[in-house]
């Protein structure tokens, strides 16, 4: 680890030094191209899903995964889900083509071992496993988490999502400029939520809902799972939201790591901590934070549940990008998605929000948004020479899923035990 990252050490940061470095760093800007994901999975046993992986296997397995040559980033969650992090790809092709053959590695590595990659919003087998990961880090979290109630363990061990990264956008104001991309991401979020909802429950305190993942974000904590003000200009919203959001946790060289309740990072840095805050406190305190859309450089675009199927999170990418980085359908989805915006709450606790996760497809406007928005998707990817594969994959979805209102959730087959074990 390098001296600067240790916890504690460096220069103490002043307030308009944190704040100058959360509007300039958070939001950099220019010709919007660049794309990225980030996949998460759960492992599971191939042929018997339903049995829980005892940790010594999935860790053996995990280990043999490291040596593998990627161009992705490998990490691992909480609970033992797998997590892939793309390069920035210059474009959705290159994007593709490199987080397949990385997830080809990974999923031959897995078979040896006779494990297999789900992709699924929470797993609709078992309850939140018992951390595998035992790290400061994580001990602080559900330390912190746990003071909401559980919906904190659940989304450390028991979630998974299709994270889509974007670039920012131009300084200039305009279709491409970075608040309105900041605010289409918003915008666009419940019809993203609602399109891709894959993870229902049938018991416990979700039953009902077709993203239960979703819900649970909104439920996570009173600030760091809900978006900045959505009025105010980003840059503004984004530092004050920061600053103002409880610290999760304070790094330790050495043993456990604090998690201080009351201390804001604004508190921090005026003194209030156990120790001067600094400019590596700052980075690590914003990877804390959950909001739908995370700006750190690029837009990172949070709420869409994980995937079924070996492509399925191509259609996620494809679309999100698609309505994003083509200039006339950036415009033609803005006019779409506008109307739709609602109060009172920000997401992802907001009506339009929470009904996006409880009906998915089945909310009429937001049926009637994807629709349109898979359409011009289509589009976008058919003017940009987007791989005839990829977008196949969008028009069978949409032909399966969006057109006739359902969403994943609604074809989720009842889990072989022939019961929800879910609680």
């Amino acid at each position: 680890m390098p001296l600067c990252d240790l916890p504690g050490s460096g220069t103490p940061l002043a307030e308009d030094e944190a704040e100058d470095l959360l509007r300039c760093i958070c939001f950099k800007t220019g010709p919007p191209g660049t794309v990225g994901v980030e996949l998460e999975w759960f492992v599971h046993a191939s042929h018997l899903p339903h049995l829980p992986v005892p940790p010594d296997r999935l860790r053996t397995a995990f280990d043999g995964l490291r040596s593998l040559p990627l161009r992705s980033a490998l990490t691992f969650e909480p609970g033992g889900q797998l997590e892939l992090s793309s390069p920035p790809a210059a474009s959705l092709t290159e994007c593709v083509s490199t987080v397949q053959a990385d997830l080809a590695a990974v999923r031959g590595a897995l078979a040896a071992h006779g494990l297999s990659l789900a992709g699924f919003g929470l797993d609709p087998w078992h309850a939140p496993r018992e951390r595998l990961l035992r790290e400061p880090r994580y001990d602080a979290m559900e330390a912190h988490l746990d003071r909401s109630g559980p919906a904190g363990r659940a989304m450390m061990c028991d979630s998974a999502s299709v994270q889509v990264c974007l670039d920012a956008g131009y300084e200039e104001p305009g279709p491409q400029g970075y608040e309105r991309r900041w605010r289409l991401a918003h915008l666009l979020g419940p019809v993203l939520v609602a399109a891709f909802a894959n993870s229902p429950c049938r018991r416990g305190p979700w039953a009902g809902w077709r993203s239960a993942r979703q819900a649970m974000w909104a439920v996570l904590d009173p600030v760091r799972g809900l978006a900045p003000p959505a009025r105010r200009q980003p840059r503004t919203a984004w530092a004050g939201y920061v600053l103002d959001a409880p610290v999760m946790c304070v790094r330790a060289e050495a043993g456990p790591w604090t998690a201080p309740e009351d201390l804001t990072f604004r508190d921090w840095l005026r003194g209030g901590g156990p120790r001067p805050a600094t400019r590596a406190d700052l980075d690590y305190h914003v990877s804390t934070l959950f909001p739908p859309v995370r700006p750190r450089g690029h837009l990172e675009l949070r709420m869409i549940d994980a995937q079924s199927g070996d492509d399925g999170w191509l259609v996620p990418l494809a679309v999100t990008a698609a309505l994003f980085d083509d200039p006339e359908a950036a415009e033609a989805v803005y006019r779409i998605v506008a109307p739709l915006a609602d109060g009172p709450g920000p997401p992802p606790r907001s009506p339009l929000w929470l009904s996006a996760a409880r009906d998915g497809l089945s909310a009429p406007a937001l049926h009637s948004a994807a629709v349109a928005c898979f359409a011009l998707a289509l589009a976008a990817l058919s003017r940009t020479g987007a791989p005839t594969a990829v977008r196949d994959a969008v028009a069978a979805f949409s032909e399966r899923h969006v057109v006739p209102g359902r969403s994943p959730a609604d074809d989720r087959p009842a889990p072989v035990t022939g019961k929800d074990i879910r609680t």
